[in-house]
């Protein structure tokens, strides 16, 4: 028997099916047309889960189960996406409408970064632990919560959004209304609007930077001067790095997990990035040097987090 994963995002709808060792066996996507009706997007979904099945040489009737990692406010024990942001979703009865169109009758739901969290508790990052944390530093601040090897969404579905805890008061305004956001400080996002910031101020003041060269600043702009020595860059990253671990320390702090594993385009600086907060979070964390503190590690999966942590719900 095999589980078959949907990653549902506002450009592709990924698929794979999955062995009860977490293995992909076969792969594959389509675009989403975010901007079609919520049974045409359905209905593509339910055409790639098939697709997979005729490329693999498997009948759909050895599908165990359909998991579906979607954008949004999640009710999965009904079976509904009760609003997603970016997709035509609204109290949209998804299940029923994927378990109609395919025959499999066993239909999971979960939002997208949560279940990210639970492809890296069972194959990734975590595996082995029981309870742990993934946090996705990309445009925002993502995460997901794994309590007890199941994910945690809250009474409403809409749990763990991680990003929008405030750790500066009347900060600066982020997208979901309130200020002083962690997203506003931690995601790639901010490392942009921190790194434009210190460019203009080092031209005011006179200091050379050789972030004033870059014809386009990314979230590396200021990774990559600092390790050519740049010292403006270097006054970027840590000031960066600071609001990162006040964060992931809070959150060490409310969970106490065995690991924290950080996703997203800032974690492909690597172990390097690991070496640099572990001495500014075990600063933060509650009960240090007594209590066991949580490993932090870089997320394995990549984009295979979110078709995983699907068939493993």
């Amino acid at each position: 028997m095999y589980r078959i994963g949907v990653d549902l995002g506002g450009t592709n709808i990924a698929a794979g099916i999955v062995d009860r060792e977490y293995n992909i066996i076969a792969k594959g996507s389509t675009p989403t047309k975010a901007d079609r009706p919520a049974d045409e997007i359905i209905a593509d979904m339910a055409w790639l889960c098939k697709k997979l099945c005729e490329d693999a040489n498997i009948d759909i009737s050895n599908i165990e189960s359909i998991g579906v990692a979607s954008p949004g406010v999640v009710d999965n024990e009904n079976g509904m996406v009760l609003y997603a942001n970016n997709l035509p979703f609204k109290n949209l009865p998804l299940a029923a409408k994927l378990r109609e169109l395919t025959g499999v009758q066993t239909i999971k739901m979960a939002n997208d970064a949560n279940a990210a969290a639970l492809g890296e508790a069972v194959a990734g990052a975590a595996k082995g632990a029981r309870h742990s944390v993934m946090v996705t530093l990309g445009t925002g601040v993502g995460g997901g919560i794994i309590i007890d090897g199941k994910v945690f969404a809250g009474g409403n579905g809409a749990g763990a959004e991680l990003g929008h805890i405030v750790i500066e008061h009347n900060g600066v305004p982020c997208s979901c209304g309130r200020r002083g956001c962690w997203e506003s400080y931690s995601s790639a996002t901010a490392l942009i609007r921190m790194t434009k910031e210190a460019i203009e101020k080092a031209n005011a003041e006179g200091r050379y930077t050789s972030m004033a060269n870059a014809e386009k600043i990314s979230g590396r702009t200021a990774c990559d001067a600092m390790r050519a020595g740049d010292e403006v860059a270097k006054e970027v990253y840590d000031k960066y790095l600071s609001y990162l671990a006040n964060g992931i320390a809070s959150i060490i702090n409310v969970f106490q997990p065995e690991v924290i594993s950080l996703g997203g385009g800032i974690s492909n600086e690597g172990q390097s990035l690991i070496d640099a907060l572990e001495p500014l979070v075990r600063k933060e964390q509650y009960g240090g040097g007594i209590v066991k503190t949580a490993d932090l590690r870089i997320a394995k999966l990549k984009n295979d987090a979110g078709i995983i942590g699907a068939a493993a719900l």
